[in-house]
């Protein structure tokens, strides 16, 4: 028998909704009350009776909080908000969660607070807005438009944004979704003098995310002497900003950058000034906590598969976002793996009959 483009649509759906937890599916069948802009209230999160015990005057410095840093950008935003739908859905301590919202300085500050606080009405959170002229005469262009945006860099000066109380975070980009609970990741040690913690893919080519001009210079090719550097995306890091604080590593990451405007030694964003600082010295932790590519690659919008093994982090990076393609009504699979964690949307159904009058 052959299968017509819309049997085969549906079974593509079948497979990748028996491979969410069913308490995802659950928080996104349950069709929470609608809300302005076309965005959803939130379901509520249960707590375990196992959690830590917070303040009853809930502060910033509650030593009990996990800290998670996020941009808000008007681009990304859904993206955002599923982010944080995913967490909260599959942690056990949705109270101890605390978000960091990094905004651009020309956003509207007010509304972006009022949005995200109508969505998620218990969320422990603040918005912070970073001045861009910080980092925008650092910048030189990149392979790709979207990572020029100033608010990539956003991530280096966490340590300068935040409250000086807050020694740990997690960064997560706009892109992904969790289906573990997100204490695991927090709970991972960063031994000795390590900063970050991250995956690292050491079968990658090292080499290429620098040019010529780099490895042909022996006095800057020498920052990678004595190490094994590999390759680790940033869009998922476990921070020591209190290490990073005393190592002064915001300006160490802004040299390299003002050496890239006078050598051009690299072709990508914000990745490669983290990869000369950190390459060979990070805590190298389980794939499963960034699957990352699954936007496609940067020139080319195509489909990618899931790697082998267990996920915890799924990772849109590349050129592709699932809200995108959702939208106009030609998903990749793994995007429907993020659908249920969209809150913009009232029903997986409504996308899936637009793509069927589509066919």
């Amino acid at each position: 028998m052959i299968l017509s483009k819309k049997h085969i649509f549906m079974l593509f759906v079948s497979i990748a909704l028996l491979l969410i937890p069913a308490s995802g599916i659950r928080g996104f069948l349950e069709k929470p009350k609608a809300n302005f802009d076309g965005y959803v209230e939130s379901p509520e999160y249960r707590n375990s009776e196992e959690c830590p015990i917070l303040e009853s005057d809930l502060s910033v410095c509650d030593p009990n909080l996990i800290h998670i840093a996020m941009t808000l950008d008007s681009h990304y935003f859904r993206g955002s908000i599923a982010a944080v739908h995913s967490v909260l859905k599959h942690t056990s301590c949705p109270e101890n969660i605390y978000f960091h919202f990094i905004t651009s300085k020309n956003s509207d500050f007010q509304q972006l607070t009022e949005t995200v606080k109508s969505i998620f009405p218990s969320l422990g959170f603040k918005v912070y807005s970073f001045d861009e002229l910080r980092v925008k005469n650092l910048i030189s262009y990149s392979i790709r438009q979207a990572l020029d945006n100033p608010l990539n860099y956003a991530r280096t000066y966490l340590a300068e944004i935040i409250e000086p109380c807050v020694e740990r975070v997690i960064y997560l980009d706009s892109d992904v979704i969790l289906v573990d609970d997100i204490q695991k990741l927090w709970s991972i040690s960063l031994t000795d003098s390590r900063i970050i913690g991250a995956p690292e893919y050491c079968h990658a080519n090292f080499r290429t995310y620098f040019n010529d001009n780099f490895w042909s210079d022996t006095k800057l090719s020498k920052v990678f002497q004595g190490k094994r550097p590999c390759y680790f995306n940033t869009g998922v890091m476990v921070m020591d900003l209190g290490k990073w604080r005393k190592g002064d590593y915001t300006k160490k990451i802004e040299n390299w950058m003002e050496i890239q405007k006078e050598k051009r030694i690299y072709e990508l964003g914000s990745l490669p000034p983290f990869m000369l600082v950190f390459g060979g010295e990070i805590e190298g932790i389980d794939h499963k906590w960034n699957q990352h590519g699954l936007g496609g690659d940067n020139l080319v919008n195509s489909c990618r598969t899931l790697h082998p093994g267990p996920v915890s982090l799924l990772h849109w990076s590349g050129k592709g976002k699932p809200w995108v393609r959702i939208d106009k009504g030609n998903p990749c699979p793994v995007d429907l793996l993020w659908a249920p964690y969209d809150l913009y949307r009232l029903s997986l159904h409504d996308s899936l009959d637009q793509h069927e009058r589509r066919l």
